[in-house]
């Protein structure tokens, strides 16, 4: 990979393309990408000037970066399958992102469930995502205020322990539709104090008859579907 293909990486991760994107226009595997990122610093960290600096000094000393897992040989099928696995979680991750999520945040989500038991540690979260343990505490903290994870107490080690299980997604959409329901108030009240003879007034109050409806309907569903997460 040249110089000038790792300016393009940086330039699309900078623009919030996607692997698959970024791999289209450099004519490379996803995978390629994939991988070329994750050694050099991650999405957030991938810097073009360092990542071509490392592959150069690694291919001087003539032993590869430390890979993240036993890698399978080229041309298998045991290849192909991680290949996709990895575009698939790379693509889940994008569109987590454009959802409105924070990159490390999604990254983390990501991977809490994946996990086999659906629990890390932070130190285990960091050291998977070759990620600053800071970085981790931001991401779990986030995700553990709107729902998608709690955290659970290990007495013998005391260390905080990250779960994500079913009953996460119904919490996630509790909360969520909560905030919307006090922002749906607060627009009522402003409305009222605008004046309901006055435009401002009109247009403050439908919308936060609007989402006050939404969000209680939300809130009736999930209380109505939660037997399924049992």
């Amino acid at each position: 990979m040249t110089q000038q293909d790792r300016r393009r990486i940086a330039a699309g991760l900078a623009d919030g393309l996607s692997y698959a994107e970024i791999a289209r226009r450099l004519d490379r595997p996803t995978s390629t990408i994939s991988r070329e990122i994750g050694r050099n610093g991650g999405p957030s960290g991938y810097r073009p000037q360092q990542a071509h600096q490392a592959t150069a000094q690694r291919a001087r000393r003539g032993t590869p970066a430390p890979p993240r897992a036993a890698v399978p040989a080229e041309g298998t099928r045991e290849a192909e399958g991680a290949r996709e696995e990895s575009a698939r979680e790379a693509e889940v991750i994008e569109m987590a992102v454009r959802a409105g999520l924070p990159r490390m945040t999604a990254r983390v989500h990501l991977d809490l469930l994946l996990s086999e038991e659906g629990r890390r540690t932070a130190a285990e979260l960091a050291r998977r995502l070759k990620v600053s343990p800071a970085s981790v505490s931001v991401a779990v903290n986030y995700l553990v205020d709107q729902g998608y994870v709690r955290r659970e107490r290990d007495p013998r080690r005391r260390r905080d322990i990250y779960v994500v299980d079913d009953d996460a997604w119904y919490h996630s959409i509790m909360i969520g539709s909560r905030q919307t329901l006090e922002a749906a108030r607060s627009s009522i009240e402003a409305a009222q104090a605008a004046g309901l003879d006055r435009p401002v007034g009109r247009r403050m109050a439908r919308a936060g008859a609007f989402l006050e409806r939404v969000s209680l309907d939300m809130m009736e569903s999930a209380d109505r579907w939660r037997s399924l997460l049992a």
